[in-house]
């Protein structure tokens, strides 16, 4: 008996290094590369296609608009984008000035800047089949190719062309 007891030690951590194995991958500092990263889409379907305008439970509208200087304007240069937010899904969602930000023609991303314009897009909750619209402002002078939206810290981005 006393030789199949290092046996069987040997065969049980074997089963639980081999059970363990992805758990621990995934916990690993690099785990945001390799093949952690790339088995994700296969795991929640492919995310290569876009749902078409209208089939997205959150839908996006932004267009070129003229800045409004508001009560914090600080007397410098900004780039205010006309958005409309429309809830197309069947839960509640937040709309905040602070889930958008603006990319420039250069591909800069810029954080959206708070009450510099009167304009700006209201914090509200959006029931569905809800929109709200205002500005979204960004500190200097350039050029908005995109606005993104997140629903709050975990949802999913979209992603607007500015027209």
């Amino acid at each position: 008996m006393k030789k199949t007891g290092p046996a069987l030690l040997a065969v049980l951590a074997v089963l639980a290094l081999t059970a363990c194995g992805p758990t621990v991958g995934r916990n690993s500092p690099d785990s945001g590369s390799g093949k952690a990263a790339s088995s994700a889409p296969a795991q929640n379907g492919p995310k290569s296609e876009q749902p078409a305008e209208g089939d997205r439970p959150v839908d996006l509208v932004a267009r070129k608009t003229a800045f409004t200087p508001g009560v914090l304007h600080d007397g410098g240069d900004y780039t205010s984008v006309l958005v409309t937010v429309s809830n197309n899904g069947d839960k509640e969602i937040s709309v905040n000035p602070l889930y958008f930000s603006l990319t420039d023609t250069t591909g800069t991303k810029h954080r959206a800047a708070l009450a510099v314009d009167k304009n700006q897009i209201e914090t509200v909750k959006l029931a569905p089949g809800e929109k709200a619209s205002g500005t979204i402002t960004g500190k200097g002078d350039f050029t908005a190719r995109y606005v993104t939206y997140t629903d709050g810290i975990l949802g999913d981005p979209v992603r607007a062309t500015v027209g």
